[in-house]
């Protein structure tokens, strides 16, 4: 079993997922995780940082597991999109025990996104771009 599976998440534990991380990585340094669109261009430099600074997955899976959590509740915030639990099936697909799903009924894998980021890299991976290219958003933010 994976570290990620062994967490036991559920969708009710992102949200204070995705906050407990924010509030240990900006406590140590400045950086502007405020849940909006921009910062998902944070999260590509800290995942790019990770990837740079040698790090093996193992290693960073934690790390990579809450920015996914972060990124998926921008999904929450700004495109109306809502944490779910994932079947087994869904699991064994993504990887992940939750998702998120949109408002048109598509489920997104938003920690699997972060884990692509960090193991092939590059542009093609961002996660502001996964954002802004992704199907089934809201029309308008979502506070």
């Amino acid at each position: 079993m994976s570290p990620v599976d062994e967490r036991g998440a559920s969708a009710g534990d992102m949200r204070s997922c995705a906050a407990g991380f924010v509030a240990r990585v900006t406590a140590r340094n400045r950086l502007p995780l405020d849940y909006s669109v921009a910062s998902l261009r944070v999260v590509d430099f800290l995942v790019d940082g990770l990837r740079k600074g040698g790090g093996e997955r193992e290693r960073v899976l934690e790390t990579l597991f809450g920015l996914g959590a972060y990124v998926g509740e921008v999904l929450v915030r700004r495109a109306g999109a809502e944490w779910v639990d994932l079947d087994a099936d869904q699991r064994a697909c993504f990887g992940q025990p939750v998702a998120v799903r949109m408002p048109d009924g598509r489920v997104w894998n938003p920690v699997g996104k972060v884990q692509n980021r960090f193991d092939l890299g590059g542009p093609g991976e961002s996660l502001r771009t996964f954002y802004l290219t992704l199907h089934g958003r809201a029309r308008r933010a979502v506070a």
